[in-house]
């Protein structure tokens, strides 16, 4: 899908891809702060006003494009293990690529839902492990059950956001007003 340039979107893959760098120097911190820096064009395309992104198809079209960007970090990233928590990384990001080049031809949200992005959950389960627990083995069975967990996870995020689309009648802005009024009004 072809989205028109407009400053918003500028500004927003701005934003973007400058969030995703941090990962390159610190694997997990990088990775949260790529993953929020995401979640932000929800904010961004609510409070600035300069040219939109092309509706909802636009909007779906231009984040996963985007999303190549932090991904593509956390790959480069990933190179750099070794065994399981490699070739897993590898193999996930292919099978991700593979859904989005299915998306891109198709633009049926469902197909993000059968090629789950498992690879940013695996990412980050790694990152953390390395971090926190760094002796801590990745044996065939813990393996495939961190990947049925996460998996799990993310299947779930994919439903809530692609083929229910529970959140695309929301303004990201309005949840946080709302929340902040239901909380303020318990003093």
């Amino acid at each position: 899908m072809v989205f028109p340039f407009t400053y918003e979107a500028l500004v927003i893959g701005l934003v973007r891809v400058a969030g995703s760098l941090p990962v390159l120097r610190w694997a997990f911190a990088g990775a949260i702060i790529a993953i929020l820096v995401d979640f932000s064009d929800l904010f961004m395309k609510n409070l600035i006003a300069l040219g939109g992104l092309g509706g909802s198809a636009g909007y779906q079209s231009f984040d996963k494009w985007l999303d190549l960007v932090y991904m593509v970090t956390f790959l480069i990233v990933a190179l750099r293990w070794r065994g399981v928590a490699r070739n897993l990384a590898v193999g996930l990001f292919a099978f991700r690529m593979i859904g989005f080049a299915i998306f891109e031809v198709v633009q049926w949200r469902g197909i993000l839902l059968i090629f789950p992005n498992v690879f940013e959950f695996w990412f980050v389960f790694v990152a953390g492990r390395n971090l926190f627990s760094p002796n801590y083995e990745l044996t065939a069975r813990r393996t495939v059950l961190w990947f049925i967990a996460l998996l799990a996870l993310k299947e779930g995020q994919e439903y809530v956001l692609h083929w229910g689309q529970l959140l695309d009648r929301f303004v990201a802005t309005d949840v946080l007003v709302d929340w902040w009024s239901f909380l303020t009004s318990w003093s």
